[in-house]
């Protein structure tokens, strides 16, 4: 048996004594128990990870809009305070609220001297739109 069967039958003997016997295949079984629950902690673990990222991504992304959303208002409100602080807007709402331009200043000194010649502020007469003609 030299020939190609007798070769067969020697791989396989040596295939054999490498292998170990059917009571090893027994101690395995925990191992590969432990190598599979590993895994699968693992991908467990990353599936968590990964959706708290999501979670803060979406939050995120949410506070940057509200941030947007209130950067606008800010400057919308601020336009409108820059609009009512202008002399003119001012002079007019003043006079809305029946406000007149004062006179010329008089100043008190510490002492409780004036300084200056006090006057009283008088409201200039303004003329009466004309009516329209019908």
């Amino acid at each position: 048996m030299s020939g190609p069967a007798g070769q067969l039958k020697g791989r396989a003997a040596r295939l054999a004594r490498l292998m170990p016997s059917g009571s090893s295949s027994a101690a395995r079984t925990p191992f590969v128990l432990l190598v599979v629950l590993l895994l699968g902690g693992g991908l467990i673990t990353l599936l968590l990870l990964n959706s708290a990222l999501n979670e803060g991504s979406f939050r995120l992304s949410e506070l940057k809009k509200r941030t947007t959303d209130l950067t606008d208002e800010e400057q919308a409100l601020q336009r409108d305070v820059d609009g009512r602080s202008e002399p003119d807007a001012l002079e007019r709402r003043a006079r809305e609220l029946g406000m007149v331009p004062g006179g010329s200043p008089a100043f008190l000194n510490p002492d409780g001297t004036v300084r200056g010649v006090p006057s009283e502020a008088v409201a200039q007469r303004t003329r009466a739109p004309a009516a329209a003609p019908p």
